[in-house]
Parts: C-alpha cells; structure tokens; sequence
C-alpha cells in the first residue's frame, strides 16, 4: 500500500499549474524553483503519469494535468475551509445581537448581564436599532418588534404584550389626584410617534377619539417617553415590558387598572450563517428569559 502524498506536493502542482511557472509556484509557496520541481516530479512518480509538458522557457499542462487539476483545487478548497472555520471558532467567542433600542435598555441589559456572569468567556456584541429591519443585520441574532399579523419569516415567538397606562407618582397620587378616565383628559400626554395605536387603544374610556383634543408633547423614541413620563411630564401608554424597569423601580405607577393586548409583539430570529453554536447558547437563555419574564397563559 502506498503511503499518502505529501499535501505540500498538491499544493506545488497546484500553484504551478495556475502560474503555469515553477518559479512563480516558489515565489508564492516560499519555496526554491528546485524544491517545487522535485515536488512535481514525485507528484508524476506517484501516479505514473506526466503532469506537465516541459517547454525551454515555459509549461503546459498535459491532458492528465488538466483532468487532474480540478479534483485538487476542490480538494485544497474543502482543507482550507475547514481549516479556518476551526480557526475562527477558537479564535472567535463572539455573539452578535441586534435589538430596538428601547428594549434593550429596558430589559435586555439585565438579561445579557446574568448571562455574561454564566458565560465569562462568550464576548457580546449588542447592536441597539430604531426602525431596523432584522434582515439588514449582519449578527447573528436579532430581536425585533412587530403586529401580530407581520411576524418576520423563520423567527420565534418571545412573548405577546399588552399596553398599559403610566404617569408618575405624583401626578397619579398629588393634589389632582387621578381616580377616574375621565381625570385623564384633563390632563398632559406624551406621545410617541409610529405608536398612535397605543392611544387609541384607551381613546373610548377617555371620552376622546382625537388626540388633537389632548395637550401633549411628542418623541420618536419610547425610551425619552417614559423619562418625560417619570419627570412628571404627563401621562404615556406604552408595552408592558418596556416600562417594567420604572414599574419595579417606583419611578412610574399605573393610576388605573387599564389595559388592552398590544398589537405588537417581540420576535427572536437566528442568523441560518452564523456557525457554530455559541449563539445558541445565547439564544436559548433569551428565550428562557422571555417565558420567566412574561410567561404565556396556557391554553384552557
């Protein structure tokens, strides 16, 4: 039984068959113009046939030469493929992840630093977005918020919302007191923009279907939102999950038991080219996380 060949062998026929020169094969390999012959010549001993036709100042490949070639070059890709995935998964611990900004400063900073403090050795890389679509994201996990009937293709359900009315302590419990929904009318309201749907989920027990009949100031972002909220700057109706963090911390309150399904939900795609599985460590923990923080009701 023959021993295998030497892969350096292939990788000196290879090169001179695509420079169609010894010495440009030397040059890229690191080897001498002798080297990369004796090379060839042991590669031709090996399979009993000429690879090159020998010219006085230049080379061609014989018809075993160019049959051969092909089946090489595929060979050395598949070697060097492998080879540097295995590279880069040891080099490489990092997980990408994008999210709309306000979750990821409402609820995602605890979550990934529980996980970091499980995981010390997996790097994250947290890419916050505002109006992003999840495909335009070159990471390997990507959460996103969307209505109930826009879920994005291949992703998992994190949970359903509900929206709820906020205001800060003072202004629910101060020298105005507020005790019906008819109190809130009378009152300041922040609205956010792309997010009429939140008013007008409490519009009817108000008594106001235009919200041109309300005092209000008006941002872009959830997040300037609640902290006008918590200044005291008016009332806002925004996701429950993005105001758990002011709930829990007293900074905001819910002045009456007014609710309404959100119609927006929260959404956890995975990258089909991310590799390896560092990211589905990630991504199992996210999940976890999302059924502890806001389980869904089972069905009856």
């Amino acid at each position: 039984m023959k021993q295998p060949l030497p892969l350096n062998y292939i990788r000196s026929f290879e090169s001179a068959a695509r420079n169609l020169s010894f010495t440009a094969a030397a040059a890229e390999l690191g080897y001498t113009q002798a080297a990369i012959s004796n090379h060839i010549r042991a590669l031709e001993h090996f399979i009993g046939h000429d690879l090159f036709v020998r010219y006085p100042r230049s080379l061609k490949l014989t018809e075993m030469g160019e049959a051969f070639l092909p089946t090489l070059r595929q060979a050395l890709g598949q070697i060097d493929l492998a080879t540097e995935a295995i590279v880069a998964g040891a080099r490489n611990r990092t997980v990408t992840i994008s999210c709309p900004v306000s979750l990821a400063e409402n609820w995602l900073s605890q979550v990934l630093t529980d996980f970091r403090r499980q995981h010390p050795d997996i790097e994250i890389v947290l890419q916050g977005t505002v109006w992003e679509e999840p495909e335009e994201q070159k990471v390997d996990l990507a959460i996103s918020v969307r209505r109930f009937d826009a879920q994005p293709v291949g992703s998992d359900l994190m949970w359903e919302d509900e929206l709820t009315l906020l205001c800060a302590p003072e202004l629910a419990y101060g020298a105005r007191p507020i005790r019906t929904a008819a109190d809130l009318a009378q009152r300041e309201w922040i609205f956010v923009l792309g997010r009429q749907d939140c008013w007008s989920a409490f519009s009817g027990e108000i008594g106001l279907d235009d919200p041109a009949q309300l005092r209000r100031i008006t941002t872009n972002s959830t997040n300037i939102a609640l902290e006008l909220c918590a200044q005291g700057a008016g009332l806002v109706v925004t996701q429950r999950s993005l105001a758990q963090l002011y709930l829990r911390r007293g900074l905001l309150v819910e002045p009456l038991a007014m609710t309404r399904p959100s119609p927006w939900a929260y959404y956890l795609s995975v990258n089909p080219r991310s590799r390896g599985r560092l990211h589905v460590a990630l991504r199992d923990w996210l999940m976890a996380c999302a059924q502890r923080d806001f389980p869904r009701p089972r069905p009856d």
